[in-house]
């Protein structure tokens, strides 16, 4: 599976309005990396583009598998998100068109297992945490932390600050801990007082960070807790970039502009997050206003097979799966999730329930089916050698 081709990106709507554009870290949105068979960052919409497909190899330390434009660098000496800061800076400094305004994605692998952190960090935190495996992990957020700061303080240096919109986010909520096995039980995150992880799709596994700096044009120090989602980033940056939007796709997200001057912000689709292998058993829910709504499936819950995201039995499920037993929360009231409304708010339920199943329905109906045959062929091979020799 992929990031499909005909898909429309940020990064291409605005390389199409004169941007400069680059992307450093993890890619994630192909199954084929560096391959032609598949899309690659280039073919999103990047001129520059530095990435792994998924996570940095064995650890953050001394990666191996960095790609950069097409051709493998091999192994570099250091901490992945510093050398993801490293590519962005050199990138800002040397290597962007200067005469052409810019987008840079930045995605880090830290704090994703396998965590590796500098021993000078993990140090720092010996004394605070109960394992070294927990000040690791602490270690790696602070040194994540610091390549963001070396980020800022390189478009301070550049005279860049005052005309660049900085929008800082994370992709989930803390990783459960053991979930890749031995050597790696460094994912020490907690979701606070939200019910679930990562994973799940109650508060706990899809609320995040949401960070922005733009000096001169957003007073520092605001909170706002108008709730908004990565879809929200394309109509943003296309608003504030004055890049016009093609109708030939639905829009999910909403312009945010109007909150950085403390006004509303015109959401006319509800939030949607929809996790087939979602460790909780909801597996769908939607967001409106200060009410939640989650959802089951009608089939077997948790006998999807193990492995691989999709294959032939997984789509079956996607493509034909009901929602049933369906739970409402009052997030203001009751940000923990532990009141499920449903029988004492039939109404809200009702609403809530018909609006989350023809979003669902709709989504389901646009699910690609991907041919796994080939990947499935070969995985039975790997798992069973003797059987395919027969």
């Amino acid at each position: 599976m992929h990031l499909k081709r005909e898909e429309t990106t940020i990064a291409q709507l605005l390389q199409q309005a004169g941007y400069d554009t680059a992307h450093v870290g993890k890619w994630h949105c192909n199954g084929l990396f560096n391959s032609s068979e598949q899309p690659q960052p280039g073919d999103h919409g990047f001129r520059h583009w530095f990435s792994t497909q998924n996570n940095a190899i064995p650890t953050h330390e001394d990666p191996v598998n960095f790609v950069r434009n097409g051709e493998p660098v091999g192994e570099i000496k250091g901490f992945s998100c510093q050398i993801v800061a490293d590519e962005g800076i050199q990138w800002l400094a040397e290597k962007r068109d200067k005469k052409k305004p810019f987008f840079l994605h930045v995605c880090f692998h830290e704090p994703h297992e396998r965590v590796a952190s500098p021993p000078q960090l993990v140090k720092q935190y010996l004394n605070r945490s109960i394992y070294e495996d927990q000040a690791q992990y602490f270690a790696n957020v602070a040194n994540m932390d610091a390549a963001v700061g070396r980020l800022m303080k390189t478009l301070d240096e550049q005279q860049l600050s005052e005309n660049t919109f900085v929008f800082f986010t994370s992709d989930n909520g803390p990783e459960t801990l053991n979930r890749y096995g031995k050597g790696s039980r460094r994912s020490w995150g907690s979701p606070g007082v939200f019910r679930g992880m990562k994973l799940h799709i109650y508060e706990g596994g899809i609320r995040v960070p949401g960070i922005v700096r733009w000096p001169g044009h957003i007073t520092p120090g605001q909170e706002n807790t108008t709730p908004v989602c990565s879809v929200d980033l394309l109509p943003t940056l296309c608003a504030m970039a004055a890049v016009s939007i093609p109708d030939e796709r639905p829009l999910d997200g909403a312009n945010l502009t109007p909150l950085f001057s403390g006004k509303p912000i015109q959401r006319t689709t509800p939030l949607f997050w929809n996790y087939y292998r979602a460790n909780s058993t909801p597996r769908v829910a939607m967001r409106e206003g200060d009410w939640k709504v989650v959802a089951h499936w009608s089939g077997p819950e948790g006998i999807l097979p193990l492995g691989n995201n999709v294959n032939s039995i997984s789509q079956q499920f996607i493509k034909n799966a009901k929602l049933t037993k369906f739970e409402i929360y009052n997030l203001k009231q009751d940000i923990s999730e532990q009141h499920n409304l449903a029988w004492q708010e039939p109404d809200r339920l009702k609403e809530l329930k018909q609006k989350l199943v023809e979003k669902y329905v709709s989504v389901q109906k646009e699910v690609p089916v991907w041919d796994t045959s080939d990947y499935e062929q070969e995985r039975e091979k790997r798992l069973f050698p003797q059987k395919t020799k027969q």
